[in-house]
């Protein structure tokens, strides 16, 4: 059997897999984040990634190191963890939403030529070393979310690397790093995805109830295990991320430079990886489900509460940047907006509005690659958010293109199976793993009748953003509005 072990943003799940690639046991422990009065910091105790782990280590019953085969561990990136050399965090972890490091990130864009995003790994440490100086000298090394997870689980400190490529693009490279005057002993070397770290140690079973001995093979960030989960390995499959936040993952045989979205190399051999990554997708929804007094409703009935409302919200819009956004506008100062209010918008509209604002944000994406001249033929769809036949629908419905949800919905650590068969031996490379296990379940087919309804309501979508993004430039300056004295944890 396999563990597979996925550290969300808000939810740590682990499953149990045989080798045919099928789940024998699976459970979810979730994580608070902490609520910071800045409303650009998002941070997380990483010691909670620990204690859900085990948590989930004994809803899951493990059996002993000799039936459990291989173990990997993926999670949110690029989340960064300051440890000292024993892994005993120094700070908070700074999470993938936390925008603070926008000056840091302009750096080293400048100094590398290469577009580089407040939300990546490097500018949050040289954040670190600016205004944390002390933090900084303490630490040992800055790990990723699943990369802390596997140091304390093996006693190895390593790097997940996907690709050679993404040291010089989403990641970090020693070159770099002493160009900003870092020490690059501070940051773990590479391991490739699927390469053996080591495994699971006498202290490590004891922090996580994990059994001694199971080897543990080097993961990789949330958005790989995902397209693999997804089987996006294959020109003109699109992998879409649902979650906290989205991503839209495409498997291309051509590479772009287009500035406004990231492209790697790909998994798949001769492949790219092209994406796009919207900020605050579930996240917003869960935002508007609290703030309406409806934080006890589930969101699966939450979002057919809205099943009546007509496509379109009643000719009422939403901007959901809620925590800046990236793809395709990457504005650190992009706030949220409802656009269209009316004395006859009730509720109902507004949730619509924001379900439907995550499918606008996904055709922003789409539309983007197109325009680069990628392919995108469908979108297969995971996370939480698949679940919801209704939102599936108004997603197929915007974008113009089939959603298929697989067979298998937890497609993070389906990815982790296909990365763990691989480092076993059983396939030849990670995609053909994919490719041979991950099968499609549901299929939503775009409706010409609604989609018409968007085509327009999208134009808009887009307009309302340029015309107010000087807006919000101005209100991101000074003081953080309506900040909170409180340092409570939170959803």
């Amino acid at each position: 059997m396999i563990l597979a072990v996925d550290i969300g943003t808000s939810l740590v799940k682990a499953a149990l897999f045989e080798k045919s690639g099928a789940m024998k046991s699976r459970a979810e422990y979730p994580v608070a984040l902490f609520r910071h009065p800045d409303p650009i910091r998002h941070e997380v105790d990483a010691r909670l990634w620990i204690e859900a782990l085990r948590q989930l280590t004994e809803r899951l019953g493990l059996p002993g190191a000799g039936a459990v085969e291989a173990m990997v561990v993926s999670g949110n990136s690029p989340t960064l963890v300051a440890a000292d050399a024993a892994g005993v965090p120094l700070a908070r972890a700074i999470t993938w939403m936390d925008r603070r490091s926008v000056e840091e990130a302009r750096l080293i864009t400048e100094k590398r030529g290469t577009s580089t995003d407040a939300s990546f790994f490097l500018p949050k440490a040289l954040w670190l070393q600016r205004n944390e100086p002390e933090i900084y000298a303490r630490a040992r090394w800055f790990f990723s979310c699943p990369e802390y997870v596997t140091f304390i689980l093996t006693g190895s400190s390593v790097t997940f690397l996907p690709t050679p490529q993404y040291t010089r693009s989403i990641m970090w490279d020693a070159e770099t790093v002493r160009m900003l005057g870092m020490d690059p002993c501070k940051f773990p070397p590479f391991a490739a995805t699927g390469s053996l770290v080591g495994s699971v140690t006498e202290a490590g079973a004891g922090a996580t109830g994990v059994p001694r001995g199971i080897p543990v093979f080097a993961g990789a960030p949330d958005y790989i295990v995902s397209l693999l989960g997804t089987a996006a390995v294959v020109p003109g499959r699109a992998c879409l991320r649902s979650g906290t936040s989205e991503g839209i993952n495409l498997c291309s045989r051509t590479e772009t430079r287009d500035p406004r979205l990231m492209c790697v190399s790909h998994l798949a051999e001769g492949c790219y990886n092209v994406s796009g990554f919207i900020s605050t997708s579930g996240k917003a929804l869960q935002w508007f489900k609290d703030a309406t007094g409806k934080a006890a409703m589930s969101y699966g009935d939450f979002i057919d509460d809205i099943a009546l409302i007509p496509p379109g919200s009643n000719r009422l819009l939403f901007l959901p940047y809620l925590a800046g956004e990236r793809t395709p506008i990457w504005d650190p100062c992009a706030r949220g907006a409802f656009i269209g209010l009316t004395l006859n918008h009730r509720r109902r509209d507004m949730t619509r509005a924001v379900v439907e604002s995550v499918a606008y944000a996904i055709r922003d994406v789409v539309e983007t690659m197109e325009e680069a001249g990628m392919s995108v033929r469908d979108l297969r769809i995971s996370g939480s958010p698949s679940r919801s036949a209704t939102w599936n629908q108004i997603k197929a419905d915007v974008t113009g293109r089939r959603i298929l949800v697989p067979a298998q919905e937890d497609s993070d650590l389906a990815g982790d199976a296909c990365i763990a068969l691989f480092g076993l031996g059983e396939h030849a490379s990670i995609a053909a793993a994919a490719d041979a296990i991950v099968t499609m379940g549901a299929v939503f087919e775009p409706d010409a009748g609604r989609g018409r309804v968007y085509d327009e309501l999208f134009c808009l979508y887009r307009e309302s953003y340029k015309g107010l993004r000087s807006v919000f430039a101005k209100l991101a300056v000074g003081p953080a509005a309506g900040a909170r004295a409180d340092h409570e944890a939170g959803g």
